[in-house]
């Protein structure tokens, strides 16, 4: 477990290698580059070494820097305490675009915001206090888990499948409602087990979670447990062929490859849901820069390239042509709004699959 930690922090600073920036933990000072807009972002609890959601948010920051010129700053949380106070440090340091990642800052950001009216403030993964400064960036997660359920339900053999969640809240519920309709769509007769780790961060309980379910017959596993997630995808790879592991937010495929440093086909990641954070970052600053900030909700799904599927760099060549249509033929759908993905597990109840071309 000792190697794949380290691997985890080769992997995130080649991510990152090239994009600049400073980055300070909780409790030092953030530092200000002179010149272009100043725009900071603090993370959550699982920093930007996570190979998934911060990590994205992060790498949408660098494009920001890159394509308008912004000058960006990073503060690490420690723990849920430092969110107020990492917060107002790049507000006092003139940050006039403060990033908080992650719905659990919501609470800091209601406090700190109208403290700062003159600083705008966009929260990912929640809608955000209603003020004039603050933007939530949300995502309809159902609709890209729902294309791969869609996947995975007609790559199974077992007709057996499984999810590992993080925190068994609704937020996660919404990953896992859409990943069992998928699976219905294209695999009526396979059933679904679910695991909840309880946490972001136990790789080894992801790890555990996820052989347990492959013990029950699953032959695909998809996570939504943050850095747990590392511990499926080392599980699909210990059990080896004929098992898939299933990554979230970033593009993960590469790390179910026998060498994820220099990864070729064939990986045990059998596709990622992209949650394109970096894509949502990016929209914000370029608001920001341009003066056209927007205060209040906004979602990003399949339409606007918020969610979806990895270009399944590695495995494409394992997937049958038909499903690869039937799964393509799906994404239009619900582009297109024909298809609405459950969003709740009472929601999935009395959801009925639609009929795709076999």
């Amino acid at each position: 477990m000792r190697a794949w930690k380290r691997l985890v922090s080769v992997l995130a600073l080649a991510a990152l290698a090239g994009c600049g920036g400073p980055s300070t933990p909780a409790g030092g000072p953030a530092a200000q580059p002179a010149g272009g807009l100043q725009v900071g972002m603090v993370t959550d609890t699982g920093g930007i070494d996570d190979l998934s959601f911060n990590m994205m948010a992060w790498r949408g920051l660098a494009q920001a820097e890159k394509e308008l010129g912004v000058k960006r700053s990073l503060v690490e949380s420690r723990q849920v305490a430092d969110y107020a106070s990492n917060l107002e440090r790049l507000a006092e340091k003139g940050c006039k675009l403060v990033l908080a990642v992650g719905f659990a800052m919501e609470p800091a950001l209601k406090d700190v915001a109208p403290r700062y009216p003159q600083t705008q403030f966009a929260i990912i993964d929640a809608p955000g206090p209603q003020a004039p400064n603050v933007a939530g960036l949300t995502f309809r997660e159902e609709e890209g888990s729902f294309l791969v359920g869609a996947l995975a339900g007609g790559m199974s053999k077992s007709n057996t499948l499984g999810f590992v969640g993080g925190m068994e809240i609704q937020l996660i519920k919404k990953f896992e409602a859409g990943y069992r309709a998928g699976i219905q769509a294209t695999n009526p007769r396979a059933k679904v087990v679910s695991k909840y780790t309880n946490n972001w961060e136990d790789v080894s309980k992801g790890k555990e979670l996820a052989l347990s379910l492959y013990g029950q017959g699953a032959d695909v596993v998809m996570h939504a447990s943050g850095r747990c997630g590392l511990g499926v995808i080392e599980a699909a790879k210990e059990k080896g062929a004929g098992f898939w592991a299933i990554g979230v937010d970033a593009d993960q495929d590469y790390l179910g490859a026998a060498d994820p440093e220099h990864p070729a086909p064939p990986s045990r990641v059998l596709t990622s849901m992209l949650k394109r954070v970096d894509n949502a970052v990016l929209a914000v600053c370029r608001e920001a820069v341009q003066g056209s900030f927007k205060p209040g909700p906004r979602e990003f799904g399949v339409k606007e390239d918020g969610v979806g599927l990895s270009p399944l760099q590695y495995t494409k060549d394992a997937i049958p042509e038909p499903l690869l249509r039937q799964v393509e033929e799906l994404k239009k759908r619900v582009a297109a709004g024909e298809i609405r993905p459950p969003k709740t597990m009472e929601e999935l109840a009395t959801w009925k699959a639609p009929a795709v071309t076999r």
